[in-house]
């Protein structure tokens, strides 16, 4: 697995060149960063030169070195080092900031992708995953955003002002010296590669133990009912410990990395001092010069240092760069197909012509050449046994996936052709699994009518879907927080909730998907009495287990095998005495 990932990899180059639009429109505060860095550098290359000046002047000629001249130079490197803290600062705060504003940027950018991503995509994708990759991921970006020009904008003006500065102090002790850069070079390139390839194998393993995490928590009662409590903590101990495996690892490859560093600082710094010795033995430098070659030496180690501790976080960086390209990669199945026009439902008719459909991941055969007529205004209902279509049937109207062939169309306006945001508003669905946001229950009513819905549509809405009474009773009324998935509400509760925001919505269409099959007795009576309120003057589509919810439905269609077997009332169907007349006498058992 983790070579395959590892595969996967894409080179630096091409992970900058896909991030530079991020930077772009933040390049004068990176152009300003830059120069900011400049200037800290003066200080740190004029450094070794007074001091050479102060060294060579008392060695050749003590008499010239006067106090003038030493206050001359130490007020040139006081001005330098007010200069460098007004860069610094600048560096640390704005150059910081504009990393926080590409960050935002990106994630903006992800979370709009995320949105418009089919059901498939969600269906093979861990949420945890993606949880990780627009959040811990792009923290890294931050600093990656900022400290990766800035970092390598400065060690190379150190190295190259200080190869010039060397050069002219002696040659041949300088040629000496960066033959160790090359070496150095290569064994940080192989070990880098390992590095990043720990780092990838290290964020993929904490969104599986994200999605461990989550998938528990959320299952917390489920777990609880079986007494599970050990399972769980096996499974969550078993990609823990992986997890622990991969970082260890991890601080191997930087152990490795930083070690090498340390070695060729020692390399160089003895090629200085047997050298140097003996140049100064030669009279081929003086002991200025000396001096000044051992703080350049040391400017220069102290930058390779600073790249190689920057190394660990410019992986860091790369990998959220390389994970935020991959979610940026998927494609986007269901889209607005060019020149798309709003759709128009004067009637709500709703025609299936030759449709067939495979889920794209499996090529399972859900739908087979299937032609429906759906009257304006009739109540369909759709039975049959489970995977037989009739949710996918449902899931095309709206385009969570598009046909694999044929065509739907809407008051003959096919949904290929209409603006997606057009043809979901037009439809409502009530589903068995309800999903309430953490808020307020005037929050998730309100949802209904995205562009803002004032408290009175909100309680209009509330009382036609029966739900008015229940809610006043609550401790805040409409302002009651309901908890994530409105875990503090009954099933019929949030049932009626979810009925409320179609309410509000007020489409023409309406799916509903097993609506009341999770729900009690009394809370069916309930809810039932709701949907029979929201479905009048609508088309709509019912999904049903439970045949007794379904008698007075215009036509029931009973789906197996990719096609329709049999169609016509409560009564017609029954007397055909076929498969609904099976299913109905099961019901009555």
């Amino acid at each position: 697995m983790p070579q395959q990932q590892d595969r996967r990899t894409q080179s630096s180059r091409t992970l900058i060149r896909r991030f530079w639009p991020y930077m772009r429109p933040y390049r004068k505060t990176l152009c300003v960063d830059l120069f900011c860095a400049a200037l800290t550098t003066v200080c740190e290359l004029v450094l070794p030169l007074l001091m050479r000046t102060i060294t060579d002047t008392a060695t050749n000629n003590l008499a010239a070195l006067t106090v003038g001249l030493v206050l001359k130079l130490a007020g040139l490197y006081l001005v330098l080092r007010i200069i460098d803290g007004i860069a610094a600062y600048y560096m640390a705060s704005i150059g910081h900031i504009m990393g926080v504003y590409v960050e935002t940027d990106m994630r903006r950018d992800a979370f709009t992708h995320l949105q418009r991503l089919s059901h498939s995509y969600y269906a093979n994708t861990k949420v945890g995953q993606i949880m990780g990759r627009i959040t811990n991921d792009l923290f890294d970006v931050t600093e990656f955003a900022h400290h990766c020009p800035e970092e390598f904008f400065i060690a190379g003006i150190k190295i190259a002002a200080s190869f010039v500065i060397l050069c002219r102090v002696n040659v041949m002790l300088t040629v000496l010296l960066f033959l160790c850069v090359p070496l150095m070079a290569v064994v940080s390139t192989i070990l880098n590669q390992r590095l990043r390839a720990a780092f990838r194998r290290q964020r993929v393993q904490i969104g599986e133990l994200n999605a461990r995490i989550e998938d528990s928590l959320l299952g917390e009662r489920v777990v609880k009912a079986f007494a599970a409590e050990k399972v769980e903590d096996r499974k969550f101990a078993e990609d823990n410990e992986r997890f622990q495996a991969i970082k260890k690892q991890t601080y191997y490859f930087m152990a490795a990395f930083q070690t090498s560093t340390r070695l060729f600082d020692g390399l160089m710094y003895l090629v200085v001092l047997l050298a140097g010795g003996l140049f100064i033995v030669y009279r081929a430098i003086t002991p200025g010069d000396l001096v000044a070659y051992m703080l350049y030496v040391s400017t220069l180690i102290a930058t390779i240092r600073r790249i190689v501790e920057f190394a660990e976080q410019f992986q860091r960086g790369m990998t959220g760069i390389e994970r935020f390209c991959e979610i940026m990669d998927a494609d986007v199945e269901i889209f607005d197909e060019p020149g798309a026009q709003p759709l128009r439902v004067e009637k709500g008719g709703i025609c299936l012509e030759d449709v067939s459909f495979e889920y794209p991941d499996d090529h399972n055969k859900v739908l087979r050449h299937l032609d429906l007529r759906i009257r304006p205004g009739e109540k369909l209902a759709l039975v049959g046994p489970s995977g037989g279509g009739k949710t996918t049937l449902c899931n095309l109207i709206p385009r969570f996936y598009d046909v694999t062939s044929g065509r739907i169309t809407i008051d003959g306006q096919e949904v290929r052709s209409v603006t997606l945001e057009s043809l979901r508003r037009a439809i409502g669905i009530v589903q068995q699994d309800v999903y309430l946001f953490s808020g307020t229950v005037y929050e998730n009513i309100a949802y209904g009518k995205p562009e803002g819905a004032s408290r009175d549509e909100v309680i209009a809405a509330a009382k036609l879907a029966g739900a008015d009474e229940f809610i006043r009773n609550l401790k805040d009324g409409y302002d009651t927080y309901v908890g994530e998935r409105g875990v503090k509400l009954s099933g019929g509760q949030k049932q009626r909730i979810s009925i409320a925001r179609v309410f509000l919505k007020n489409p023409p269409i309406l799916i509903l998907d097993e609506a009341t099959s999770a729900l009690d007795n009394e809370s069916e009576v309930l809810v039932n009495r709701s949907l029979d309120q929201l479905a009048k003057g609508r088309t709509t589509l019912t999904i049903a287990h439970r045949l007794t919810t379904i008698q007075d439905a215009d036509r029931i269609l009973v789906l197996d095998d990719g096609g329709i077997q049999e169609q016509g009332t409560h009564e017609e169907l029954l007397a055909l005495g076929g498969a609904y007349a099976r299913l109905w006498n099961r019901t009555l058992r």
